[in-house]
């Protein structure tokens, strides 16, 4: 099979993974320092690393492959599981080296995300994942982005290996419930994927601790982080179940991101998965849901105090806002910033910009509309100083009805 063939094969069977953003790593480039001789190839600075979307929402910016999708397990939610009969393909260290550096140097790629199905056993899986980045940065000196999918149970020796050319690691808990993991992929262990996830953490704290007078620096580890991905709608599981394991897992081993990937139905699939996927609505409103528990405040259950679903119609922070009518309308001239970042429609800029703006005057509309708020949105929940809205108004149950959006709407939102 020529590489053409190959790429077709595993650029499609890596379109699953989500959680491939390329945020957070290191400034560096191949320009040496302070106008020196170029030293390497490739970048993270200036414009950085490219963000694309497909129309799914899958971030398509690397250049996203597996090095093989040939696998040992048999994950039913899988397209690559052992049992399937799609179409096998792998890479060579040495070819999946070539590729990233002529995509490079072509501009269609910023860096690489590298996963893989388990050949042979994972440590052997995981030696060849982390040839491929230390070939690129030893051999070729590439200085941009590099994503490696680290295999659960691999030595820690080669995972300590790996994050020394990877700008960012990630190891997928798949499902938020462990007895649904056990039922739908017998071969992963949970425990194995939480050891790795705390040994990681380990590593990437003691790399960024300050070093004292004398001191050698610990070696780069993994400077972006590392993030985890959960398939949302092949199990059971609920938004409240799915969001309780986000939090925990960005309180435990300080996540950077847990990535949400709505199931997709796949060929040949076992009568244990839904017949159909879920809505791609509600992976967008779980993204909603986290940003909130990231940035702005809010705990899980405040989020879904409503039932264990998110309301699919409207995003998280309204629906809060909406169940608790009895703290609006907010004086824009006295509100804390906690009080102001709960307002549907305002954002972390905007907030700032009142909080600067209101200590010289008092805040109009006019005011909210240069700082780009979403008037439509906010108003309703918002006192200024030309603007009151009433009780009545507040109160109305017909108020939701003016921030549903119609289907076409929702589709372009999406």
């Amino acid at each position: 099979m020529d590489i053409t063939a190959k790429l077709a094969i595993l650029a499609d069977a890596a379109k699953y993974d989500a959680s491939c953003a390329s945020s957070g790593t290191d400034k560096r480039n191949s320009a040496g320092s302070k106008g020196g001789p170029a030293r390497g190839l490739g970048s993270t600075e200036g414009a950085g690393i490219c963000h694309s979307y497909a129309p799914d929402g899958r971030c398509i910016s690397l250049l996203k492959i597996l090095l093989t999708n040939a696998c040992a397990f048999d994950c039913l939610y899988c397209v690559n599981r052992a049992t399937s009969n799609t179409p096998r393909a792998r890479f060579t260290v040495e070819e999946a080296v070539t590729l990233t550096l002529d995509f490079y140097r072509r501009n269609y790629i910023e860096g690489l995300f590298l996963s893989s199905g388990v050949i042979r056993n994972a440590d052997y899986t995981m030696e060849q994942v982390m040839r491929v980045a230390k070939s690129l940065r030893l051999d070729h000196g590439f200085k941009g982005y590099i994503h490696l999918k680290t295999i659960p149970d691999a030595a820690p020796e080669l995972i300590a290996e790996a994050g020394l050319y990877a700008d960012r690691l990630s190891i997928n808990v798949e499902l938020p419930d462990e007895t649904s993991l056990k039922r739908l992929a017998p071969e992963k262990d949970l425990r194995a994927v939480r050891r790795t996830m705390a040994d990681l953490r380990g590593r990437i704290e003691e790399a960024k601790e300050p070093t004292a007078a004398g001191r050698a620096r610990p070696p780069r580890f993994a400077p972006a982080g590392q993030s985890t991905q959960m398939i949302v709608g092949a199990d059971a599981s609920d938004d409240r179940a799915i969001l309780t394991t986000s939090a925990n897992l960005y309180g435990s081993y300080r996540l950077k991101r847990v990535y949400f990937s709505a199931f997709s139905p796949i060929p040949d699939a076992s009568a244990a998965l839904p017949l159909v996927a879920p809505p791609l609505v509600r992976e967008h409103r779980l993204y909603q849901a986290d940003w909130l528990m990231r940035f702005y405040g809010f705990s899980v259950a405040e989020i879904t105090e409503g039932g264990g679903m998110l309301d699919l119609a409207i995003d998280p922070k309204l629906a809060w806002a909406l169940r608790h009518r009895e703290q609006f309308p907010l004086d824009v001239a006295r509100a804390s910033r906690e009080q102001l970042l709960r307002t549907p429609g305002l954002g972390k800029t905007v907030v700032d910009r009142i909080l600067s703006a209101r200590r010289f005057r008092m805040l109009r509309v006019e005011d909210l509309r240069r700082m780009r708020a979403p008037l439509a949105k906010a108003l309703p929940f918002l006192k200024l100083a030309d603007h009151m809205p009433s009780i009545a108004t507040l109160e109305s149950e017909r108020l939701i009805e003016r921030f549903v959006p119609q289907p076409r709407q929702m589709a372009l939102a999406l």
